[in-house]
């Protein structure tokens, strides 16, 4: 995705751009009555009875009006409880809802048809043949109202819920990971040495990393013939001293311009590439979940649940066999793998921390590090440092011996018991 598809994908997912859309198709179905009014006959106007559509247009203003209140009361309602119940950077992914998008978006424009429509009808513009287009356009958003009405009835029984909002971060997450393709690497990171003489690119703002537009920066590696060895990666804080790539080809200030606006910064981070994001924000929902105030481990374990869906997905990506020349989107830009390590303490060591008292939370986290390392085995290594970790937390924060003992029994079952790659999953 370029640059300028990221910012079409952005103008789209706002509220008002929706909304927008419907309005003005509404406004322009309220007036073509008046404009292809003259191809329906008198007779067949009388028969069908349109001139009964000033009352059917008044209802229509007057419940759409209070039904568009109540569906943004309810959504911001939703908003503020994600806000203080589950974590801030959960709302964003509520706010982009598509359902809820609709659901607003149709019931305005349907106020604003019923408006235009008596407006024009007090004019005279109608007639009483254009009185007939008016009249099934009219039967026509009806039918839309209830439609959407119906499916934002079914949506706003969950809509902002905990389990609808840890849902909604799994599939950011999952779908962040597809969309990066980006590999792992198990163990120590490996360092990335910069050649003397490379030459850096840095940024002047300060701000997160949301989108890189690869296709640019490939343009510039093959102007040059040298790659593009990419230092910053959606999620990623951008400062004036660190580097946003380097390649070792000699660059002018035009090409150094063109991969810096590559990078799109921003204030927040965002979810569509960066799947770390998406991990970070279900540990602080687990980790609220354990507060003293919420004290909620089934929500923990359930986050913990997700976590591990959207990891098991990176492993079987990055599993997944690659045809000759698919490995990298870009044959001149080099992208640096996630260290698997970090994206274990991202999603595991808030909940470690905070449900170290838990002997639940302790256990399905022992299951749940133990799974990833049957999927891919190179990852046993990391995973067995977490688990170790956890084992540690938790045994300093039981305070029974009966409870320390059995996350005790679930680490040396799993981590020296002898499971493998080949042995059945932990359940």
């Amino acid at each position: 995705m370029n640059r300028w598809q990221w910012a079409i994908a952005l103008l789209t997912r706002r509220m008002w751009f929706r909304a927008s859309l419907f309005c003005l198709f509404a406004v322009a179905l309220a007036l073509a009555g008046a404009l292809i009014g003259e191809a329906i006959s008198y007779d067949f106007a009388t028969k069908i009875g349109a001139t009964a559509v000033d009352n059917i247009l008044n209802v229509l203003a007057t419940s759409m009006l209070a039904v568009t209140t109540f569906s943004l009361t309810a959504m911001v309602s939703a908003y503020a409880g994600a806000t203080s119940n589950i974590t801030p950077r959960a709302v964003q992914l509520l706010v982009d809802d598509v359902t809820a998008q609709n659901a607003l978006a149709t019931f305005l424009g349907s106020f604003l048809f019923a408006i235009v429509g008596i407006i024009a009808l007090s004019t005279g513009i109608y007639g009483e043949t254009g009185r007939v287009i008016l009249y099934a356009g009219t039967v026509l958003v009806i039918v839309v109202i209830v439609i959407t009405f119906l499916r934002w009835i079914e949506h706003i029984t969950r809509f902002g819920r905990v389990g609808d909002t840890i849902d909604r971060v799994e599939r950011a997450a999952t779908a962040a990971a597809g969309a990066m393709g980006q590999g792992l690497c198990f163990g120590p990171r490996p360092a990335e040495p910069v050649p003397d003489g490379a030459t850096l690119i840095r940024h002047s703002k300060i701000g997160r990393v949301t989108h890189v537009d690869t296709d640019a920066i490939a343009k510039v590696a093959d102007e040059t013939g040298a790659p593009v060895m990419l230092t910053a990666l959606p999620g990623n804080v951008i400062e004036p001293w660190r580097p946003l790539a380097w390649t070792a080809a000699t660059l002018d200030d035009k090409l150094e311009e063109c991969i810096r606006e590559a990078f799109t910064i921003s204030h927040n981070r965002a979810y569509d590439h960066d799947p770390r994001f998406g991990l970070v924000v279900l540990s602080e929902i687990g980790s609220r979940a354990l507060s003293p105030a919420v004290n909620d481990g089934g929500t923990a374990i359930a986050v913990l649940e997700a976590g591990t869906r959207v990891l098991a997905a990176m492993l079987r990506l990055e599993a997944e066999p690659k045809e000759e020349g698919e490995k990298e989107k870009q044959t001149g830009v080099r992208v640096p793998p996630f260290a698997f390590s970090d994206l274990l303490e991202d999603l595991f060591h808030p909940i470690a921390r905070d449900g170290a008292g838990s002997v639940e939370v302790g256990i399905r986290l022992q299951k749940s590090l133990a799974a990833l390392q049957v999927i891919a085995p190179e990852a046993r290594s990391d995973c067995r440092d977490a688990a170790r970790d956890a084992l540690e937390r938790a045994c300093a924060a039981l305070t029974s011996e009966k409870d320390r003992e059995r996350v005790k029994r679930v680490h040396y079952r799993f981590w020296h018991g002898g499971l493998d790659a080949g042995s059945s999953r932990p359940g």
